[in-house]
This record gives C-alpha cells, sequence and structure tokens, in this order.
C-alpha cells in the first residue's frame, strides 16, 4: 500500500471515531464522493469502518 492509500485510511478512521456512522456503508460512500477517492476501495473502505466500529463496541 502507499503512503496516500494509509493517509486515507488514517483519515477515515479518525472521522470515524468523530462521528461513530451508524451506516458504515453510506459514511464511507459520502466520505469516498466528499473527498474524491479514486472509487473501487468501497469494500475494503467499508470493512475498515466496521472493524474500527466494533472494536469501539458500536453496532455495524
Amino acid at each position: 500500500m502507499g503512503r496516500r492509500t494509509d493517509e486515507v485510511k488514517e483519515s477515515l478512521l479518525e472521522m470515524v471515531h468523530i462521528y461513530k456512522p451508524k451506516d458504515a456503508r453510506r459514511f464511507v460512500n459520502d466520505f469516498v464522493r466528499k473527498y474524491r477517492i479514486t472509487k473501487g476501495y468501497e469494500d475494503e473502505l467499508t470493512n475498515l469502518v466496521k472493524g474500527e466500529l466494533s472494536k469501539m463496541n458500536l453496532s455495524v
């Protein structure tokens, strides 16, 4: 993975901690659209968000 990808993941995880989304898929889709992230990473990022939410003991 490249540095850019790591920065995207770190930013996404920070936002998960701030917003604590109820719908991981929708949150990722909004994130990808808003920050103009290359399409194709939605599934990977959604799994990352779901994992982080479960670590935080929130429903996914």
